[in-house]
């Protein structure tokens, strides 16, 4: 970017968790400028540290987002209920809107996977924190045979997970179902999320099974680990702790950690779906210029 070229403007829209964490992050690209955080209520917690940390907020949720207008990027950090809303609020003035709500809305991208979809469409959705954290293991599995049975368990602690969050597990889980059987091609998909209060607070935990015939464990093995390799590149927490490949089955579990700004380590699926909201924005920014 040119020295006189100025950074494009950004807003986020919600101050819960998710929120303030890509408040952090973005303060950190040195490639976005963050010049808005809204959300529903001006005495929220999340936009009293917003204001804190120095940066302007308002009140009045999509409202606030329209008149405080126009940005290059809104990341919608609220709830799937009321993310069709945004859409058609934003969708006019051209923004690009970044959704980390389970809407199944717009695009579905996985960084790494098909990341460079998201240059040529404005209405990004980044599926759920587990298909951030399974689709790019399992769609290089899909790679290297073909599946015929695919369930992903996701365990999160309860203290990572936002009454958004909670509100709309029914959407995570069909959300990421779909995204799975999309970028792997298997019918039978099962997806379930556990959250655990257990103390200390466990990491950010997806354990995938996955049943095919014509598995090749050499090929697999290699496959599973580039796609972790590329996932890393952003996600530095984000490691496969077990992977078994037997006749028929192959077992994989990857956990995620959160590192730097905020976030306790706890709170993985939280890094891992804002830190592939960034990288979007970034690069969706640099493919239009």
């Amino acid at each position: 970017m040119a020295a006189d070229e100025q950074l494009p403007r950004v807003a986020v829209l919600g101050a819960g968790l998710i929120g303030i964490d890509l408040v952090d992050k973005i303060r950190g690209s040195g490639k976005l400028e963050l010049t808005l955080v809204a959300g529903r209520d001006r005495d929220s917690l999340g936009l009293r540290r917003a204001t804190e940390m120095g940066h302007p907020t308002r009140a009045g949720g999509i409202r606030a987002v329209v008149e405080a207008g126009p940005f290059d990027v809104v990341f919608d950090a609220t709830n799937a209920d009321s993310h069709a809303e945004h859409w058609a609020a934003l969708q006019p003035t051209g923004a690009i809107l970044i959704d980390l709500t389970p809407t199944g809305l717009g695009t579905v991208i996985v960084p790494g996977v098909n990341s460079h979809m998201a240059a040529i469409h404005r209405h990004l959705n980044l599926v759920s924190c587990g298909g951030q954290a399974a689709i790019p293991v399992l769609h290089a599995i899909a790679r290297r045979c073909t599946p015929s049975y695919i369930e992903v368990v996701s365990t999160g602690a309860s203290a990572s997970a936002g009454r958004a969050t909670r509100l709309n597990l029914d959407q995570y889980i069909a959300t990421t179902s779909t995204a799975i059987r999309t970028f792997t091609g298997t019918r039978d998909v099962k997806v379930m999320v556990n959250l655990s209060p257990a103390r200390p607070a466990p990491p950010f935990r997806v354990a995938m099974t996955v049943l095919a015939d014509d598995i090749r464990p050499a090929s697999v093995r290699t496959s599973i680990a580039s796609a972790a390799q590329a996932v890393r590149a952003y996600t530095p927490g984000f490691e496969v702790t077990s992977l078994a490949v037997q006749p028929g089955r192959i077992s994989v579990v990857v956990e995620v950690t959160a590192s730097g700004g905020r976030l306790p380590r706890h709170a993985g699926s939280v890094d891992i779906i804002n830190a592939a909201a960034v990288l979007l924005a970034e690069q969706s920014i640099a493919a239009s210029r």
